[in-house]
Parts: C-alpha cells; structure tokens; sequence
C-alpha cells in the first residue's frame, strides 16, 4: 500500500461550540457554522429514521483530481455533489446515513433526532483519501486516522457498509 500524508487540522462543530449560524437548506436539514472556527456541518431538522432515503445525489461536476469536498462514485471517477449541501456531511467512525453511489441516494443508517449532526463513514466511498486526517469524531468506535478503505484492517472493514467500487477492492 502507498503511504499516505494524514493531515494534523481537522475541524469539527460540536455541541459545546456556543456561536453558530444555521441556514436552512432544505426541508430536512440546516448547515450548522461555527463562529469561531469556520467549520460547517449538516444537521437534521426532523426526525429521520432508519431506512429513508434522505436526498437524491446528483452530479455538480466531474473532478479529474479528487480533494476534500469530492465523493467517489467508482473506481475511477469523483465528483462535486449536488445539493451542494451534502457536502457539509462530515465523517463520523460511527455513521448515521451512508452514500449508495449504486442507486445514488443518502440512506438513513441510524435514527437521527432534530439538531443532531448528518454524518458518513468516509471510507465507505473513498478507496485512498487524498488528504487524510487525524479524526476527532469522539465515537467509541473512533479509528483516529482516516485514510480510505485501503488501509483499514479486516476486522475493522467487518463493522461498516462499503460501496460497490470498494467492496471490489477489499
């Protein structure tokens, strides 16, 4: 496996954070700003429960090089989301909805309740991240660092729902 650079800043809005704006962007959900640092995430704004499909991805643009805010589709091909605000979906070790990049649509994988954050399993899409990260999702199941699919072990690979393009690989 190629060695990977795992970046040392990573931001995240928790609970704690006092100063937030929250913009509505859709029926079901608001982004959430920190004050103080900038960081943006998805909330809910009504209950969804396990099994809805949440919102239908579609494709803003085809990036030859994917970065932070892309989403692999397959094994070769990213992309930019559209609504533009699941891009604010950040990663969580302990995820409530999953990416089918399959039948291209955010599943609820877990009850989520008003004002709790929208998050995925980075890996589950992503085979070798290009920026890497030290996580800070404070999960129990929290693996740290976060890499991609490939540099996960095989009981750790055992706990999640991967897409197509991955499981292929694994």
């Amino acid at each position: 496996m190629q060695t990977q650079n795992v970046s040392e800043k990573y931001y995240s809005i928790t609970t704690n954070d006092q100063e937030l704006n929250k913009k509505p962007v859709s029926d079901f959900a608001e982004i959430w700003e920190s004050k103080q640092t900038g960081a943006k995430s998805l909330h809910s704004r009504v209950e969804i429960l396990p099994g809805d499909t949440i919102a239908k991805i579609g494709i803003r643009k085809y990036v030859e090089k994917p970065n932070y805010l892309s989403l692999q589709i397959s094994d070769k091909q990213h992309i930019l989301l559209s609504p533009e605000y699941l891009q604010y979906i950040n990663h969580s070790c302990d995820p409530n909805i999953f990416f089918d990049t399959t039948e291209m649509v955010v599943r609820c994988l877990e009850k989520i309740n008003i004002g709790e954050a929208i998050t995925f399993f980075y890996p589950s899409t992503e085979w070798s991240m290009e920026q890497g990260f030290n996580c800070l999702c404070g999960s129990k199941r929290c693996l740290r660092e976060i890499k991609g699919a490939a540099y996960l072990s095989e009981d750790i690979i055992k706990r999640y729902q991967f897409n197509q393009h991955i499981i292929s690989k694994l």
